[in-house]
């Protein structure tokens, strides 16, 4: 396939197009009167193309809004594209097709698709784009707008294939991780988009969730992996105490104990720490001797 790429056409200030046409159609007048007085038809060989040349020389104005571009197409060749806002003249033969410029939006539908460990997840996108080449919008593919729609769709399916939903910390995820997922997004469907002449500024996340028929199951799993995260970190502190515990006591020399009272004293701060209920003290005043 030949790729067309955008050019600057060949074009006039539409005031001074609008000069030419007044002063076009003054001569035609003074022609037409100048032969009707005189009785002098042999200058209709002049007049039937000056005419002609007068009806058709107003088709080539036409107005350029900011952000948009005119696109050029002589019998089926492009000739180039204008730009720049105002009023232009151009060739009165060539078709001049709209191509806006400004920056639109395209919000996906939620789509059903299976992350990476197999879970069916509903995931939608916004996609945030702009033509920058107005030729290859136009000629290089069919209906550029639902070219953007479908390939972003595309990219968001393969994107949520490639990640799981949720995962540990470090291992990177489509809940955990929303500003590398966003840039990978945006490059995946800039990937697509490029032949298009469509520069994406921006694509996200704007919904993401387990299917209905797996939520409840999958929102009780979340539940007992935050439970086991939790525990584990208390764990972890609870050991960490018991140990700067053991430490301090022996280093400031306030208590000497044996293994069977390290072994006794650790096993009643994990209790104290650990239990989810408040610990209840019990204090030995000394033993009693009859």
């Amino acid at each position: 396939m030949k790729t067309v790429t955008e050019t600057v056409a060949s074009k006039m200030s539409g005031y001074v197009a609008v000069l030419i046409t007044f002063l076009l159609v003054g001569v035609n007048a003074y022609l037409i009167y100048y032969m009707a007085e005189n009785r002098m038809p042999v200058y209709l060989w002049v007049e039937i193309p000056l005419a002609i040349v007068t009806l058709l020389f107003p088709a080539g104005l036409f107005v350029v809004q900011p952000n948009e571009a005119r696109v050029l197409v002589l019998f089926g060749k492009y000739i180039g594209s204008v730009r720049d806002a105002g009023f232009w003249y151009a060739n009165p033969f060539a078709i001049k097709r709209h191509v806006s410029l400004r920056i639109r939006n395209f919000n996906s539908e939620k789509i059903k698709v299976n992350d990476l460990q197999g879970n069916p997840v509903e995931i939608a996108a916004v996609v945030v784009w702009q033509v920058v080449d107005s030729a290859r919008a136009l000629f290089d593919v069919d209906h550029y707008e639902n070219f953007v729609a479908i390939q972003s769709e595309t990219a968001i399916r393969a994107l949520a294939s490639e990640y799981p939903y949720d995962a540990e910390e470090e291992v990177p995820s489509l809940r955990a991780r929303p500003q590398e997922i966003a840039e990978r997004m945006q490059h995946q469907v800039q990937a697509r988009l490029e032949i298009a002449g469509v520069e994406v500024r921006d694509a996200r996340i704007s919904h993401l969730a387990y299917s209905p028929e797996i939520a409840q199951t999958m929102l009780r799993r979340q539940q007992a992996e935050a439970v086991i995260a939790a525990r584990r970190r208390i764990v972890e502190g609870a050991v960490g105490m018991v140990d700067q515990a053991l430490r301090m006591l022996s280093e400031k020399k306030i208590v000497e104990l044996d293994q069977e009272k390290k072994a006794t004293m650790v096993n009643n701060l994990m209790v104290a720490l650990v239990s989810e209920s408040q610990a209840q003290p019990v204090i030995n005043t000394g033993t009693l001797y009859q």
